[in-house]
């Protein structure tokens, strides 16, 4: 009887989508411990857990040591950034979604209720992450994505919107801002709100901090490549102002 059950067990979780999770660490031992946990406190059963790690030296090596039972796959060596990183951990990925995690952030328990809806292998699921104090954002609009784009932390992708699209490797902390404007964009794959809150999301990490001058440069260029005219002179004019008031 127990042998049926767990069988049953079995079928039932096998017809769920897999997500693969990617952390990608440096020197995160502070936090690293707590992301961890919070991946294991799910009650979705699904999850590929990934972590590339760019040859930390804190201590990050001897958590994942220690954690080396409840991760997938884990390595450690030097990297060109962020995005190469996250780059290893899409090529060890064999979830039919993917899901990007920063080693200072944390999974809530509707991430596992949002990934109970994930049944359409070409959609991306956005829904929303706690940050900062702020409310959820929510449904947004293509002119929002172009402007000021979306915390990579509330997407959920499908595994083939990366054999379509890369991250731009010139882009140091904004490769994913870029990304998501073509993705979402795309008529081939569908995009999907899910009202969920799904991670606190912290604004300490490298992304939050720096800003990328090479993708603001190009910014105006790929909206308009991606979006058309009529919302690239809106964004345009939007910075004109902008930096008219900067002035005055």
């Amino acid at each position: 009887m127990i042998i049926a059950e767990d069988n049953a067990l079995k079928t039932i979780q096998n017809k769920k989508a897999t997500v693969s999770v990617i952390i990608v660490t440096y020197n995160a031992a502070p936090t690293l411990q707590v992301c961890l946990n919070s991946i294991y406190h799910q009650s979705y059963p699904n999850i590929q857990l990934i972590v590339i790690d760019g040859n930390s030296t804190d201590g990050t090596i001897e958590i994942l040591n220690a954690n080396k039972n409840k991760i997938s796959f884990w390595l450690s060596e030097p990297d060109d950034g962020i995005y190469d990183a996250m780059n290893k951990g899409i090529k060890q990925a064999s979830g039919d979604y993917i899901y990007f995690l920063g080693a200072d952030d944390e999974l809530v328990p509707d991430f596992s209720k949002m990934a109970e809806n994930l049944t359409n292998p070409n959609a991306i699921y956005y829904g929303s992450v706690y940050t900062q104090g702020l409310k959820p954002l929510g449904k947004v609009s293509a002119y929002y994505l172009a402007k000021h784009g979306i915390i990579q932390q509330s997407i959920i992708y499908p595994k083939i919107a990366f054999e379509k699209y890369s991250y731009n490797l010139q882009y140091k902390t904004s490769a994913d801002f870029a990304f998501n404007m073509a993705a979402f964009n795309d008529k081939h794959l569908d995009v999907v709100y899910l009202d969920y809150v799904i991670a606190k999301f912290s604004h300490t990490g490298a992304s939050g901090n720096a800003r990328d001058k090479v993708f603001e440069k190009d910014k105006a260029r790929i909206i308009l490549k991606t979006f058309g005219l009529k919302l690239w002179v809106r964004f345009v004019l939007r910075k004109f102002k902008e930096t008219m008031l900067n002035r005055s």
